[in-house]
């Protein structure tokens, strides 16, 4: 074995499918992913009225805090990325998790406005190294090419996290304050993500598939002049941009569903329903995303997706009732949302490689996330500027149909022909695991 190429994986350690690949990152992954969504993400909306209501900040203050993190958590991925691609997830995510528990502490514990946003600032940069973003990229690297599978695991059950946190947090709000419900949450967070990334993330780093076993490391150098090359080519820019405007208009879609239905007729208990709908919507989606892979081209797949996003945009805007068939498109809009969440997931490694994922998944995520994050306050604009939710609806179909359009695009030249996703491989010999295919060279 040559130097500098990491041990086999003990075969007691492997999984049973016969892929020589640990279940153990995916295993702690899964449940850091849930417990870091609900108490990072989720517990804000269901405390948000309890802590204006003690504190006497307005709710559009406090929003601006909660949504000033998520656009750290944007740009923080971008180096975070680049620092995983060459180092691993275990020290990036351990200390991520330290950092979320500080940031969580100083949360329950700001007393004024300004502390206050400076705790969710600081929560952010935790973000960046403990979301999805670099458990997409562990797992990309640790099980390629087999990585959708996990993939695909991985959002299925962070899917959850609102299930769990959020009647959880209302439980906890009922007997505590605001403060003592995020100091009970900051515990479980300390618990459980704290040991499980230093414990389960400990497995050697493997090098790029590109890398090996027959290819020479690239200098650092190189690497980073081959991710300055992609960031700039048309494709990646195309992609960056569809990818942006659609997660703009399926978030606005999400946040101002609600008010839309009930202008509609709907009770507010009926369109609540339908809103938890879509959630559901969107397991159903990512559990068909493998036989989508499948059966498409990455360029392909990438407009139809979209494509029907601005579909089901479209259909709300114009669509006055009955209420039940509101709820049906809902449930359909949430699908597409379930699906755009692996395919972002898999957008890189499909038309790049896996090479340099984090710095490349960490770029693109940058602009998403932040459309992700203005888009509450944007959607309620467009609605107050237009004189009513149905037209700012019409306006994010404008929207979703220019991230469409913009998405044929995105393919780069050796993936614009139909072919099986890099995930799906289709030699016998593939299914051979990465760390045993090193060793024997």
């Amino acid at each position: 074995m040559s130097r500098g190429i990491p041990a086999p994986v003990p075969s007691a350690d492997t999984s049973a499918d016969g892929t020589g690949v640990s279940r153990v990152p995916l295993l702690a992954l899964c449940v850091t992913e849930i417990t870091s969504w609900g108490v990072l993400y989720y517990a804000f909306p269901v405390l948000s009225q309890a802590v204006t209501r003690d504190t006497g900040w307005s709710t559009a203050a406090i929003t601006a805090a909660f949504s000033a993190s998520l656009v750290m958590a944007a740009l923080g991925g971008i180096p975070v990325g680049r620092a995983l691609d060459r180092h691993g997830p275990r020290v990036l995510m351990t200390g991520g998790s330290v950092l979320a528990v500080v940031a969580v502490l100083a949360v329950a514990a700001a007393p004024n406005l300004w502390t206050f946003t400076a705790a969710w600032l600081l929560a952010g940069v935790a973000m960046s190294a403990v979301l999805y973003q670099p458990a997409f990229a562990a797992l990309t690297r640790y099980y390629a090419p087999h990585h959708l599978g996990a993939l695909t695991t991985l959002t299925l059950v962070a899917g959850l996290a609102s299930t769990v946190f959020a009647p959880l947090t209302d439980a906890l709000s009922s007997h505590l304050s605001w403060r003592g419900v995020y100091l009970v949450l900051v515990a479980v967070l300390a618990v459980v993500t704290v040991p499980l990334h230093l414990l389960a993330l400990r497995r050697p780093w493997p090098p790029p598939p590109e890398t090996a076993p027959d290819r020479p490391r690239r200098p650092h150098g190189r690497t980073r002049a081959s991710v300055s090359g992609t960031v700039r080519s048309r494709p990646f820019l195309l992609l960056a941009t569809a990818l942006t405007l659609s997660a703009f208009a399926m978030y606005a879609v999400v946040i101002n569903l609600i008010p839309l239905l009930t202008s509609r007729g709907a009770t507010s208990a009926t369109a609540a329903w339908a809103l938890g709908l879509g959630g559901i919507g969107q397991v159903t989606g990512r559990l068909g995303y493998r036989v989508l892979v499948r059966r498409t081209s990455v360029r392909a797949r990438t407009v139809w997706i979209l494509a029907l996003s601005a579909a089901t945009t479209a259909a709300l805007a114009a669509i006055p009732g009955p209420v039940a068939l509101l709820i049906a498109i809902a449930f359909l809009a949430g699908t597409t949302r379930g699906i755009a969440t692996l395919l972002q997931a898999t957008a890189v490694s499909d038309r790049w490689g896996t090479a340099s994922y984090g710095a490349l998944s960490g770029i693109l995520a940058a602009p998403i996330t932040t459309a992700t994050a203005v888009s509450p306050f944007a959607g309620a604009a467009l609605a107050a500027g237009l004189g009513g939710y149905p037209r700012m609806f019409l306006v994010l179909t404008f929207a979703a149909v220019l991230a469409a359009a913009l998405a044929a695009g995105t393919a780069p030249a050796r993936t614009t022909t139909r072919h099986r996703s890099a995930a799906l491989p289709t030699r016998p010999a593939a299914r051979l695991a990465p760390h045993k295919r090193r060793s024997e060279t």
